[in-house]
């Protein structure tokens, strides 16, 4: 049940430690299997990172590559390392092995070696030279602490329930949002807020307060900016006009300033057009969608790219109407963003936080 008074936005310490205390890593999910909840990401194998020691060693090449501007950190093999976008908080690191699943929806698995976090400023050409970098990598690169990929799976079907030092959750299965009137379709604009059931301050000062009917629901936007914002930290705007950070909305966010636009939207408004490269995605970019003709040229949805799955498609995890939460399912559309299924025909741009 929804609290029935607010509670006080959290305080930076209980933030931390309720994020300290959170994983999806190799202990608890052995203790999530054994109460036979869906395993929804396990650690299956250590890479070899430069001498098995999870931290760069050898020679390493520090280079310039072009569309978008980034920097890329190769190994002495040629493999690349990690990725460092211009303008862009979110970094691509190499690390163990793992496997992301989510057997009660669909048999599609994601197993990845990418670990994407977000960087406490956004990327410079240079930036490797700079302390602020060389603390936060020395802290980061081989680390086992939940990254984004981790954080976000803590919300698909039969995630357990994950609380905080109040006894306020903050992970665990959450629903796309309640039914309309008619009984058919899902009431949107569920936000990180409401999912808490906590009134939350934003960086601006406004106060916004949750819906007791809305508590642990997060639209497509609201699970991004949990995700994003809420846990990883990223700031978030308070609407799409107030504030400053990560907007309210898919179209917001789809057409804010913020990050940078590897993939920009193409085509004739209001539909426009369907990307013919694709190639330049990375894992955790974010992935826009146009939907609905009633809501003229906005885009309608966002989600997170992973990645190739095992059958080598592109896929993505989002909260989405017909499955009522976030997922990697079918139902209402496979999860991916290549072929010509529904979602890859209704893919429009990306985004690199």
């Amino acid at each position: 049940m929804p609290p029935k008074k607010k509670r006080p936005v959290l305080h930076a310490a209980t933030v931390l430690a309720l994020l300290g205390a959170s994983g999806y890593l190799t202990v608890e999910l052995r203790k999530d299997e054994q109460a036979k909840t869906p395993a929804t990401q396990a650690v299956i194998d250590e890479l070899n990172l430069e001498g098995g020691t999870g931290r760069p060693g050898g020679k390493q090449t520090w280079e310039r590559l072009k569309n978008p501007e980034r920097t890329i950190l190769r190994g002495e093999n040629g493999q690349i390392l990690a990725t460092f976008t211009d303008r862009a908080r979110t970094a691509t690191l190499r690390g163990p092995s793992r496997t992301f699943s989510e057997p009660v929806n669909t048999k599609s698995k994601v197993i990845t070696e990418d670990w994407v976090r977000l960087m406490p400023e956004a990327w410079t050409a240079g930036a490797e030279k700079e302390q602020w970098f060389k603390s936060w990598f020395k802290e980061n690169y081989g680390s086992e602490k939940e990254d984004l990929f981790a954080i976000a799976f803590q919300y698909v079907q039969g995630a357990p329930v994950k609380k905080d030092a109040q006894g306020i959750p903050y992970a665990g299965d959450a629903v796309f949002g309640p039914f309309k009137p008619d009984g058919v379709d899902r009431l949107e604009q569920n936000d990180f807020y409401d999912y808490l059931g906590i009134s939350y301050t934003f960086r601006n000062g406004t106060t916004l307060a949750p819906r007791q009917d809305r508590y642990r629901a997060l639209d497509c936007s609201g699970f991004i900016r949990m995700v994003m914002g809420y846990r990883a930290r990223f700031p978030l705007m308070a609407t799409n006009a107030l504030g400053d950070g990560l907007p309210r909305t898919a179209d917001g966010m789809a057409r804010s300033k913020t990050g940078v636009d590897v993939i920009k939207m193409q085509g004739p408004a209001p539909w426009y057009t369907r990307p013919t490269n694709i190639d330049l995605l990375q894992p955790g970019d974010l992935l826009f969608f146009k939907m609905d003709h009633r809501t003229g040229n906005h885009m309608d949805h966002v989600a997170l790219y992973l990645g190739l799955d095992t059958d080598g498609h592109r896929v993505f995890v989002s909260s989405r109407k017909e499955q009522n939460g976030p997922t990697i399912g079918d139902n209402g559309g496979v999860s991916r963003i290549d072929g010509n299924g529904f979602y890859a025909g209704l893919f429009r741009s990306a985004k690199r936080l």
